[in-house]
C-alpha cells in the first residue's frame, strides 16, 4: 500500500479540518501517538453533507448494476490488503490482528452481498381491483444518509450502514469515533481507488455534538444511522422529531446467556472465555449476564476461572495476544469502578479485577469473573462493555427468563442447550432482537441485526437493512 495521509474526504478531496483543528490519535496499547489528524466541527459536516447532496442525482440514477459494479471493486481492493488495513485498525482500537482481519474481512463481504441484494429489490405489481388500471410498488434511495459510528468496531459499524445505502442509490456522510478515524478513512479509500463518483462518499471527523446537530436539522439528510449508547441515542431521537428525519438506532446491551445442564460444560465454558473478552468484552451483542443452571453452575465457575486466568493480554500486534486493552483509561476506569461497588456490596471476585501488574502502558484489564450477584448490583444491571463475566446460578428455567428479559436492554440474547423442546420455548420468549442458540456470534450479512427496547430501532443486513434505505412509492396507473 502506498503512503496514505489520513484526512477527510469531502467532495472527492482529502482535506485537513476547515479550521485547522486537530486530534492526537493514541494507540491504546502503547499510550503512544499514532499522528495529528483533522478535528473538524459544524462546517466540515455542513461541506460534507453539500458534497452528498450535489452528488446524489448523478448517484441515484445509475442503474443498480453501476452501483453494484463499483461496490465489488471496493471489496477486491479491501481483500487485497486485509493484512495492512488490519494493522491500522488494531494501532487504533486494541483488538489483535485476527480480530481486526475478520472484521474488513466482513466489510468486504457487506459490500458484494448488498451490491447483489439491491438488484432483487424490485419492488412489486399489485392486482387491481379495475381492470383499466395498474398498481405498482416501487423502492426508490432515501437520499443523502449520515452516519455516526462508534470506535469498538470501525469498520464493521459503518460498513454495514454504507454498504446498503450506497447499493440503495444513497449518497453518505460519515462521522467514525475520534479514536478510530483511521480505519474509516481507508474504508472510504477503498471507493475512491473503485472509482466512486466525488461527493457520493464523505468521511469527516470532528466534535460529534456539532456534527450530529448538523445532520439533524438539515432537511437534505433523509436519514440517520448511529451506533452508541441508549443516552445519545435518545438525544437523537428527540432532535430528528424537528426534521422528521429518519433513525437507525444500534444502541446499549446486556446480554444474558441461558446455560442448561445437557452441555459439555467445559466446551461451553470456554467458548464463553472466547466470545466474552472479544475485543476486550467491548462488543455490543457480547454475552453478559450468565445464567448457568444450578446443577452444573459449581463447575461451569471453575472452568471459567480456569480458562480467564490462563488469557495472554498485550499488544493485538503481537500473535501471542489473546486480548488487547480497552479503548482508552476512561472506559476501563469506569469498568473498575463497576466491579469495585459491585464486590464492596457482597460480590465476589474469583479472578482478575484490576489492571494487570506486568503491563505498565496500555489500557488494559484484567479478565475477570465475579459471581455473589444481586440485581442491583452494576455488573449486572448495566451494560459491562469490558472483560468481566458475571455468573449466576438458576434453577427455574422460567424464573431465568424473567430475569433474562427483566432490564431495558433487547439487543442479543444466548442459549446453550441441546433440546430442542427448551431451545425453541427460549427463542420464543426472549425479548431481543437476535437470538443465539448454541452459537455465539449472532452477525452475518444475510441477517438483520439490532434490538428492541431500550437498544435501539431498525436493521441493518439482510433485506431488512437494504429497506432502511430506501423510500417505498405506491404508482398508481388508471386508464389503461
Amino acid at each position: 500500500m502506498t503512503v496514505f495521509t489520513f484526512k477527510q474526504l469531502i467532495g472527492g478531496g482529502w482535506v485537513d479540518a476547515i479550521d485547522q483543528g486537530t486530534w492526537q490519535l493514541i494507540n491504546p496499547a502503547t499510550e503512544e501517538t499514532l499522528g495529528l489528524l483533522p478535528f473538524g466541527n459544524a462546517r466540515d459536516a455542513e461541506a460534507g453533507v453539500d458534497a452528498a447532496a450535489a452528488a446524489f442525482p448523478a448517484w441515484a440514477s445509475k442503474t443498480v448494476y453501476e452501483r453494484a459494479d463499483i461496490l465489488h471493486r471496493a471489496a477486491q481492493w479491501v481483500r487485497g490488503r486485509i493484512d495492512e488495513l488490519a494493522v491500522i485498525t488494531t494501532q487504533e482500537c486494541g483488538k489483535p490482528l485476527r480480530e481486526s482481519s475478520a472484521e474488513w474481512q466482513t466489510g468486504a463481504n457487506l459490500l458484494d452481498w448488498f451490491a447483489e441484494e439491491a438488484k432483487h429489490s424490485s419492488g412489486r405489481v399489485v392486482p387491481a381491483r379495475r381492470a383499466d388500471r395498474r398498481l405498482l410498488v416501487v423502492h426508490q434511495p432515501i437520499g443523502v444518509v449520515a452516519t455516526i459510528t462508534a470506535w469498538n468496531f470501525p469498520v464493521y459499524n459503518l460498513a454495514r450502514a454504507w454498504a446498503a445505502a450506497l447499493a440503495a442509490g444513497c449518497t453518505v456522510v460519515g462521522r467514525p469515533s475520534e479514536y478510530t478515524p483511521r480505519s474509516a478513512m481507508m474504508y472510504a479509500q477503498a471507493f475512491v481507488e473503485a472509482g466512486i463518483p466525488a461527493g457520493v462518499v464523505n468521511v469527516i471527523n470532528g466534535d460529534p455534538a456539532a456534527m450530529g446537530q448538523v445532520f439533524l436539522k438539515d432537511a437534505r439528510v433523509r436519514k440517520l444511522h448511529f451506533t452508541g449508547s441508549t443516552r445519545v441515542g435518545k438525544l437523537l431521537m428527540d432532535g430528528a422529531s424537528q426534521t422528521v428525519t429518519r433513525l437507525s438506532l444500534e444502541l446499549g446491551g446486556n446480554a444474558p446467556v441461558l446455560i442448561f445442564p445437557d452441555v459439555n460444560v467445559e466446551v461451553v465454558a470456554q467458548q464463553a472465555v472466547t466470545a466474552k473478552l472479544r475485543n476486550a468484552g467491548q462488543v455490543c451483542i457480547a454475552p453478559q449476564r450468565f445464567f448457568v443452571h444450578s446443577r452444573i453452575a459449581e463447575e461451569f465457575i471453575e472452568h471459567t476461572a480456569r480458562f480467564a486466568k490462563e488469557v495472554t493480554l498485550g499488544n493485538g500486534l503481537e500473535m501471542s495476544t489473546d486480548m488487547g486493552p480497552m479503548i482508552n483509561a476512561t472506559q476501563r476506569e469506569r469498568l473498575n469502578t463497576m466491579v469495585t461497588t459491585s464486590a464492596q456490596n457482597g460480590a465476589e471476585v474469583l479472578t482478575g479485577g484490576k489492571r494487570p501488574d506486568h503491563l505498565a502502558h496500555g489500557y488494559f484489564y484484567q479478565p475477570t469473573v465475579i459471581t455473589g450477584l444481586t440485581t442491583a448490583m452494576p455488573v449486572y444491571r448495566d451494560e459491562l462493555f469490558g472483560p468481566v463475566m458475571p455468573i449466576i446460578p438458576f434453577g427455574d428455567v422460567d424464573e431465568a427468563i424473567a430475569q433474562a428479559n427483566s432490564l431495558e436492554y433487547g439487543l442479543a440474547a444466548y442459549v446453550q442447550t441441546n433440546d430442542l423442546k427448551t431451545a425453541t420455548h427460549l427463542y420464543e420468549r426472549l425479548e431481543f432482537g437476535m437470538v443465539a442458540i448454541n452459537d455465539w456470534l449472532p452477525s452475518t450479512p444475510e441477517m438483520p441485526f439490532g434490538g428492541v427496547k431500550m437498544s435501539g430501532m431498525g436493521r441493518e443486513c439482510g433485506e431488512e437493512g437494504l429497506l432502511e434505505y430506501q423510500e417505498v412509492k405506491a404508482v398508481y396507473m388508471g386508464g389503461i
